[in-house]
């Protein structure tokens, strides 16, 4: 808004002891009305979106903010923010409206309390902005989109997919001057943020629920309030998918963040204990351990105690295990060595382990570039201050499972039953079932949908999930 006409604005709206009430009212009035417009607008064009658009009360509140925010109940706004943004650019007030919905079906709301909030901020805003640029539609495009566009190429080339998280760890990684950040913030903020920052109570102190308490919809814990976006994401991703394919449109980004946000998330601890294995253990039973039998013997026998097969319980253990490692050319080291430092520590656990262990940690991209066995913490420290990645060429799952089969006919192998293959990637796997437990863990940044053998167990992680 040029300053000529940003100063007309004031001079009609404003009087020296502030806007009367008249005036406000008003004002109130066309904010409102742009608004519902900007809701409709984006209901007729964009119909997976209806559940999304219709989740809040909206209501001017400028005493809170001096633009728009929700958290995912309410959406308030300064209704001469509204005006402006329409003088400005009768698109802005559209655009906002949506990148503030869209920040709720993300759940960008659902905020860590150790998060840093600045950085938190603008990776949101960057993640929505790139999603909404993405839509390439005409009614959504605005003036600083250009400007935009030249940072979105920039990170995608950091973080493949723009979300919100991946954006994050990259400016914490990256140590963004004070500068920059400014910069940044100015170009892509699209709402205020106050909300997600504030407790329950003290947005009840500030009345911003005002008559809806009566209403559960603002009333609703964080617990459901996230089980209730999450739905509308499901929903909304099930719906965008028809939708694309009828208009023929592109919606890549969306569709991705909308992958995301919907992910189910795993615990690769927890995955990996299910393929602990039934082993003998020479370990007293408390539960059936007959104290009456065994002092009974020593009586009889001059100490010699009479002890139960049944005082020794079988308990699950891992004793030998297979750690396959793709080292494709798309393969990062240092993943790599996070992912065998993770896995050996939940596998050397006392209650995955035996006494006495046989690791074997295989490197492969097409061939078989290294084999590594482990029988004691002492090899496998060693192992990680010297581990390199070795091949960097083309994925074939195969020569690994040949290889390991060698193992099991040579008797290197007594009785192995778990296989984890890291990889990164899609590659050609065996046809025939091998004979023991085998799992392929992806990494997914570009939210491919991979496929394995029925006889495999699939697991898709995040990097910041290793």
């Amino acid at each position: 808004m040029s300053d000529a006409i940003e100063n007309k604005f004031y001079e009609n709206n404003y009087g020296e002891n502030g806007m009367d009430q008249e005036k406000q009212k008003k004002t109130e009035k066309i904010a409102a009305e742009i608004l519902q417009m900007s809701k409709n607008k984006l209901l007729v064009n964009m119909r997976f979106m209806d559940m999304s658009l219709n989740q809040f009360k909206v209501f001017p509140k400028p005493d809170v903010t001096p633009f728009t925010a929700s958290d995912g109940k309410i959406y308030i706004y300064a209704p001469d923010h509204i005006l402006k943004a329409y003088m400005l650019d009768e698109n802005l007030p559209i655009r906002n409206f949506l990148h503030t919905v869209l920040h709720c079906v993300f759940k960008h709301f659902f905020v860590n309390t150790l998060v840093n909030q600045r950085m938190w901020d603008l990776a949101c805003d960057i993640a929505v902005e790139s999603t909404i640029n993405d839509l390439e539609l005409n009614y959504l495009n605005i003036s600083k989109a250009k400007e935009q566009v030249q940072f979105f190429d920039l990170f995608k080339k950091k973080v493949q997919t723009i979300t919100a998280e991946k954006i994050y760890s990259y400016f914490l990684d990256e140590k963004l001057s004070d500068d920059l950040v400014e910069r940044l913030s100015l170009l892509f903020k699209g709402d205020d943020h106050v909300l997600w920052y504030l407790t329950e109570e003290q947005k009840k102190g500030m009345g911003l629920y005002g008559s809806a308490a009566e209403n559960e919809i603002y009333l609703v814990s964080q617990v459901v309030l996230l089980e209730r976006w999450s739905g509308i994401a499901i929903r909304m991703q099930t719906e965008l998918e028809m939708f694309v394919k009828q208009r023929g449109t592109a919606a890549g980004l969306l569709t991705q963040n909308l992958r995301e946000v919907t992910r189910e998330r795993y615990d690769y601890t927890e995955f990996l204990k299910k393929f602990a294995v039934r082993g003998e253990v020479m370990k007293l039973n408390p539960d059936e351990f007959d104290y009456n039998y065994y002092t009974y013997g020593l009586q009889l026998y001059e100490n010699m105690p009479l002890i139960e097969p049944l005082e020794y319980r079988e308990i699950k253990r891992i004793r030998e295990f297979v750690v396959a490692i793709d080292t494709s050319g798309s393969t990062s080291g240092e993943l790599v060595q996070t992912f065998v430092q993770k896995t050996y520590n939940i596998l050397k656990s006392t209650e995955s382990f035996f006494t006495k262990i046989n690791l074997h940690i295989v490197q492969c991209d097409t061939i078989i570039q290294e084999d590594v066995k482990i029988t004691c913490q002492e090899e496998f420290d060693a192992y990680l201050k010297t581990m390199q990645i070795h091949g960097l060429g083309g994925t074939d799952f195969r020569p690994v499972f040949a290889y390991v089969n060698t193992l099991v006919d040579t008797g290197e192998f007594e009785n192995l039953k778990g296989l984890v293959y890291f990889t990164d990637g899609c590659g050609v796997f065996p046809q025939k079932k091998p004979p023991y437990d085998t799992a392929f863990v992806f990494i997914d940044d570009s939210y491919n949908n991979y496929d394995v053998p029925s006889w495999a167990m699939k697991l898709v992680l995040q990097k910041d999930e290793i």
